[in-house]
């Protein structure tokens, strides 16, 4: 089934965008810079509400005011990330359709943003309301999820 998709990552590699983004010397690493930075503003927030929910960390401040505090900086780092991955996408699509790394990162980045936009979110303004153990296992699942999608995407510039 995948290998049907390989036309549409080929036709994703030549359009003019990719091409600028490849051809361009400073583009890639730039555009990259601002990739990272988003993610790194995104999992900040969000691994600060993942430790908390695990009760590691300011247990004086609710989950729900953590999660509320940041909406619009999470969303906005989560835009950024998207936009700056569909460029740096475009550059190299042949690439990615044979790395596994970006494959196991795509899949975990669809998980996360699912698991952290809907069940997450609920248990994160719910709180303590829901029991001890559902905070812990959404902070726990959060975190594997996240940091699948860092690994993978870390992992996509070392492999072939």
């Amino acid at each position: 089934m995948i290998e049907s998709w390989y036309p549409f990552f080929e036709w994703c590699e030549f359009t003019t965008i990719g091409q600028i983004v490849r051809q361009s010397l400073w583009l890639f690493p730039v555009i990259e810079a601002f990739h990272l930075v988003a993610f790194a503003l995104l999992g900040g927030m969000i691994l600060i509400v993942d430790l908390r929910l695990l009760g590691l960390i300011l247990r004086q401040h609710s989950t729900s005011d953590l999660w509320y505090g940041a909406r619009h900086w999470r969303r906005g780092a989560l835009a950024a990330m998207v936009v700056t991955g569909v460029l740096l996408f475009l550059s190299e699509a042949v690439k990615c359709f044979y790395s596994q790394p970006f494959w196991i990162k795509i899949g975990a980045l669809i998980l996360a943003v699912l698991f952290s936009f809907t069940i997450g979110s609920r248990i994160a303004k719910a709180g303590d309301r829901v029991g001890p153990i559902w905070p812990k296992l959404a902070g726990l699942i959060s975190i594997v999820l996240w940091g699948t999608v860092a690994w993978g995407g870390r992992w996509i510039g070392f492999s072939g």
